[in-house]
């Protein structure tokens, strides 16, 4: 069994998807910086606040023992008082349409790139091609090393 596992886990696409996995997190801590760090304060600034997380709507009462700001949500959440935090879902939408616009650049430019390859490829072996097609001389010789041939065979 384990001799299986371990041709298992050194499979290529096993790797592969380790690969993957690594470098899609590290990639997602770049993106979750880039959004949190230059687009948010951007749509803050635009709309007036950078934290988004603090736009909600109460459902319910607060109750009266809470000592806290009436308009800061984690302390709210905490509290146990019923509310839709819009703020918060409006930031993640954001972060995720970021993430999204990211790998389409990202998917774009890799598939553009594998074209330009392909092309290059078949531009090669279509010159190849062209460079060991025979010339009209060199056919009218092959044509007559082939009549001769097989004059001599036939006789």
């Amino acid at each position: 069994m384990f001799n299986e596992f371990r041709k298992f886990i050194a499979r290529g696409n096993v790797l592969d998807l380790a690969v993957g996995v690594v470098i899609g997190a590290a990639f997602g801590r770049i993106v979750t910086s880039f959004t949190e760090s230059i687009i948010m304060p951007l749509i803050g600034w635009i709309f007036g606040t950078v934290d988004f997380s603090n736009h909600f709507l109460l459902l319910g009462e607060i109750p009266a023992e809470y000592a806290g700001e009436r308009d800061d949500y984690a302390a709210l959440k905490e509290a146990g008082v019923p509310m839709l935090g819009y703020g918060d879902l409006a930031t993640q939408l954001i972060n995720f349409l970021i993430i999204a616009l990211a790998l389409f650049l990202l998917v774009k430019s890799v598939n553009e790139l594998l074209d330009r390859v392909e092309e290059e490829k078949k531009a090669a072996r279509s010159t190849s091609d062209t460079d060991q097609a025979p010339t009209d001389s060199e056919l009218d010789v092959l044509k007559e090393i082939r009549d001769a041939l097989t004059a001599r065979n036939g006789k």
